[in-house]
């Protein structure tokens, strides 16, 4: 029988508990669905897929052909607080009330012919998308894998460029214990003769092994194309394209120098199909805006953003935190998922934190806030830092704003939860309690 619901909160409970696992690695019945819907792109697709960087390298990629004067679709996951945020046409969310028509249109392929499909809340959502990109028509499209890449609902498509972003652990019970097996997963997007971008400058053999296993068009930072710069600027080279006197991207961190690499290598692959100019490339490089990767929010105290979730992440954001200069203090909202490797996280920002606000999340895998302290106490932490408990994000970061000193910053960080927790009400402007008249 087809169901209907008329929103799309109700669309995704009922999503929720169709299948038994969460997650289910596979491609066959997301792929049977969606060729009862007869579901493929007419234009060039990227396919993005690594550890970190994804969300980045998704944001450059719209920004500088939107820039350039192409229509973009744009499908990245998970989102922030609404669900529409995944996919963006033209830089814009998608409206609810067409994602409920999406998703009564996935559920008609689903039950067809009275052969019930089952599909997880990743699968059936990714087919919804995947129906209003099509209708759209976009110039181009980027998709963000979900988990992995061989296995992931995304890889139904075949991609006419990849991007492997960097890699590092994360997700292990299903992609594998080290960088070698993760990086055989995400190079399972990879396609013969295509473009395969590596911007990871220190890549698993297992990703370049495959890349000429199947003869992919294989681009390697440090090989194919190179950065060089200064403080002030940086210039780009590869496969007889130079980009000089180019601004740093506008999304914060050393980072994302990498993730602008990579990027500029995809579009100078794909610049038969899709042309694009250096000044493009320039207001792209400016204009990029990606919520809660290292984003400084200015007030008094500084608020900073980001979703670091694994140990690889961490240590860039710690980086970058040392980075700013100084503040008096440091105050951490945390949250995050307890099948992460919390120790190394918190080991690797932990020297930087002088006061922690651990918090609850609102879902079964996450780590408790008690959970979360007591890895904290094990931990070799900083003599005199101090650490206190909440049932979510918005409770740590208003208990962090009544503690903290209008010079000093608040850092919220850990699962998308975490940060999107705190932009529920909004993107916050601090001012400290006594700076208050």
């Amino acid at each position: 029988m087809t169901r209907t619901f008329s929103t799309l909160a109700e669309w995704l409970a009922y999503c929720e508990q169709l299948h038994p696992l969460q997650i289910d690695m596979g491609l066959e019945r997301v792929r049977t669905v969606a060729q009862r819907m007869q579901l493929r792109f007419d234009c060039p697709v990227i396919t993005v897929a690594g550890t970190n960087g994804k969300g980045s390298t998704c944001a450059l990629l719209e920004t500088v052909y939107r820039q350039a004067g192409y229509r973009t679709g744009v499908y990245t996951s998970p989102h922030l607080v609404h669900f529409e945020e995944r996919l963006r046409l033209d830089g814009v969310a998608v409206d609810g009330a067409r994602l409920v028509d999406a998703f009564a249109a996935v559920e008609q392929a689903r039950v067809q012919g009275g052969e019930s499909v089952s599909l997880t809340y990743f699968e059936f959502s990714t087919l919804a998308i995947f129906a209003l990109l099509r209708a759209a028509a976009p110039d181009v499209i980027v998709l963000e894998v979900g988990l992995g890449g061989r296995l992931d609902a995304v890889n139904i498509v075949d991609t006419d460029c990849a991007i492997i972003t960097s890699i590092d652990l994360d997700h292990t019970a299903l992609l594998g214990p080290d960088r070698e097996s993760i990086g055989r997963e995400k190079a399972g997007i990879l396609r013969a003769g295509k473009p395969a971008i590596v911007s990871d400058p220190a890549p698993p053999e297992s990703v370049l092994a495959h890349a000429r296993a199947i003869g992919a068009d294989l681009w390697c930072a440090g090989l194919d194309f190179n950065v060089s710069g200064d403080r002030q600027q940086w210039a780009w080279a590869g496969r007889g394209r130079r980009y000089s006197g180019l601004a740093y991207p506008a999304l914060r961190g050393a980072n994302q120098l990498l993730n602008a690499a990579g990027v500029l290598a995809a579009l100078t692959a794909l610049r038969e199909r899709l042309p694009v100019t250096a000044q493009a490339i320039r207001n792209g490089l400016a204009f990029v805006e990606l919520a809660g990767r290292f984003q400084i929010v200015p007030g008094q105290p500084t608020l900073v953003l980001d979703v670091a979730h694994n140990p690889h992440a961490l240590a860039a954001l710690a980086a970058n935190l040392d980075a700013m200069g100084y503040f008096p203090a440091t105050h951490a909202v945390f949250g995050a998922m307890a099948d992460k490797d919390l120790a190394a996280m918190l080991a690797k920002i932990g020297p930087l934190v002088d006061h922690w606000y651990f918090c609850d999340l609102p879902l079964p895998r996450a780590a408790t806030a008690l959970a979360l302290q007591s890895v904290w106490q094990a931990s070799a932490r900083t003599p005199q830092a101090s650490s206190q408990c909440f049932a979510d994000p918005v409770a740590a970061l208003d208990a962090a704003v009544a503690a903290a000193a209008p010079a000093d910053r608040i850092v919220v960080f850990g699962s998308f939860h975490t940060v999107g927790g705190v932009l529920q009400r909004g993107l916050p402007r601090l001012q400290a309690p006594h700076l208050n008249p």
